[in-house]
């Protein structure tokens, strides 16, 4: 099956003041954020991609396209990629929210949750994850493609990849511009990188075929 390279976006105005800007209009990426893009382009500069797919959210085209930047193709638009839909708590500060007596279920049992006047967490981890699956098999084998998404989205997909209770995601950290890496196939998933912020992302397209098994020992690693 295809690669796929999961991207958070950038940096806001709306992360670094503390809000949770979920699908509020208007929010892009501040000048950390177009740094951070920038670098992960570059990272991804020596790959090719047979696809760049984004939420369609401001702060995640943008960063879909920096990565775009010199290439020939376009940003696909996915909203199934699109943040959560937080309801009543998009638009409120982090430390205000941090008091309502929803934040420690969504801290240990996420699961369980509807945020009020929006969707489940359960809802969101269903949506994008039938979308990885959906257009990863739609790019063929051997292929390596992007999907420019929000923090806890990508985090409920990498437990899914992960074979996590979606109660356990909130122990996975996708940092801003970071780069986490699954490759499907008929058996199971391949988690190859989590929240990497490093340097070369050349090995990507140089990456052998998935085994069948998984290596006992955890083999030799990629080249």
């Amino acid at each position: 099956m295809a690669l796929l390279v999961l991207v958070r976006h950038g940096r806001t105005t709306a992360n670094a003041s503390g809000t949770l800007a979920g699908w509020t209009e208007g929010v892009g990426l501040d000048d950390t954020g177009r740094e951070q893009a920038a670098r992960t382009a570059a990272r991804l500069a020596g790959t090719p991609l047979a696809a760049v797919v984004s939420s369609p959210l401001q702060r995640t085209r943008e960063t879909a396209a920096a990565i775009l930047e010199g290439r020939e193709l376009e940003a696909r638009l996915d909203d199934r990629l699109g943040e959560c839909h937080y309801g009543e708590w998009t638009g409120r500060p982090l430390a205000e929210l941090a008091k309502d007596p929803l934040w420690p279920v969504v801290q240990q049992q996420p699961s369980a949750v509807r945020f009020p006047g929006g969707e489940s967490l359960r809802e969101v981890q269903h949506r994008a994850v039938a979308a990885v699956r959906e257009l990863d098999e739609e790019l063929g084998e051997q292929a390596v493609w992007v999907a420019v998404s929000h923090g806890d989205v990508i985090k409920a997909v990498l437990a899914d990849a992960l074979g996590m209770h979606l109660d356990a995601f909130q122990r996975i950290a996708v940092d801003p511009a970071s780069v986490s890496v699954v490759r499907y196939t008929k058996e199971r998933p391949y988690v190859l990188r989590v929240n990497d912020s490093g340097d070369d992302l050349s090995w990507l397209g140089r990456t052998d075929p998935a085994p069948t098994s998984a290596p006992v020992g955890g083999g030799a690693g990629t080249a």
